[in-house]
């Protein structure tokens, strides 16, 4: 029985209900075990894709088009470009549909319980921000559509490096084009202003590259080199790109991460502040929504 996802964080005290919630060992062991499948894969490896990614990938390239159908409106504020609100019912207006392009017809009837992680992946049409509750809202339903059977566990490296990456794309050109601001950024002393997962990932991906270790990735000319392949370098690119002044300065945490001899201590390390820095904070978790797929309900065995 599909239920449509609603809240269910309304206060502090619901946290302890999370931390011990289905959804919240689902939604971690999803994101390590896709953590495991993309280890050591850049995205150049995976060259064949099977028909459930392709349709993944153009439904984000049907998204991306239609940033250049709807143009920032000119006006005086900086951030915050209300072409944005128009972008975004769009969205909502064809997401059912979309996916009904992109699942079989016996699949259909998930489509409202899904439909509502993909609209909520792209940022807050109020605020226009973006931050990791958005992103979060993205691995949600990437996990459903494992969960309903339409990806497969052969589809895991493909999802975490392909689709992944897609959507990483669409979401920068939303940032840009319509001047986005990060959702509860702290500022110099966070990982990114908008983004986590993809750090994990993308520290995954180079875990055993035996050119790149991780003091090389605040080098431009790596990351020019290397981020179409590796997430990690993707986002560092990202932050050059909207970002002066040296790296140090305006990215501390990742300066300081540079700094670790491994990537796999990067990476586990990077788990660790996630499950802290996101999944423990009640500020995020508030807005993530909860229906049958991802359930609130209390998990039977609870982490160590």
């Amino acid at each position: 029985m599909l239920v449509p996802p609603k809240k269910e964080i309304f206060n502090p005290d619901d946290m302890s209900k999370w931390l011990k919630s289905e959804a919240y060992q689902e939604y971690l062991g999803f994101v390590l075990s896709i953590n495991e499948a993309v280890q050591g894969k850049k995205w150049s490896s995976i060259k064949v894709l099977n028909d459930r990614v392709e349709k993944m990938v153009k439904l984000l390239d049907c998204l991306d088009r239609w940033i250049d159908e709807i143009p920032p409106t000119e006006q005086p504020q900086r951030f915050g470009n209300k072409s944005f609100r128009v972008w975004f019912q769009k969205l909502k207006d064809e997401s059912s549909n979309m996916l009904k392009d992109v699942l079989p017809q016996e699949l259909h009837h998930t489509i409202p319980e899904i439909e509502v992680y993909l609209t909520e992946s792209v940022g807050n049409s109020t605020r226009i921000d973006y931050g990791s509750g958005h992103e979060m809202s993205f691995v949600i339903f990437l996990f459903c559509l494992f969960k309903i059977g339409f990806l497969t566990l052969d589809d895991r490296a493909a999802a975490g490096v392909v689709i992944f990456e897609r959507y990483m794309s669409l979401i920068r050109k939303l940032q840009l084009t319509y001047r986005m601001e990060p959702a509860g950024s702290h500022g110099v002393w966070s990982l990114d202003d908008y983004q986590f997962v993809p750090f994990i990932w993308g520290s995954s991906q180079l875990i055993e590259h035996q050119r790149l270790p991780p003091k090389s990735f605040p080098d431009p000319d790596i990351v020019e080199s290397f981020a179409k392949d590796y997430m990690f370098l993707g986002c560092i690119k990202f932050i050059f790109k909207v970002k002066n002044g040296p790296f140090a300065e305006h990215s501390n945490q990742l300066w300081n991460i540079s700094g670790v001899p491994t990537w796999s201590k990067v990476n586990s390390g990077l788990i660790k502040m996630y499950k802290a820095e996101v999944l423990a904070k009640y500020p995020v978790m508030q807005h993530v929504l909860f229906g049958s797929l991802l359930s609130f309900k209390e998990a039977n065995f609870q982490e160590q």
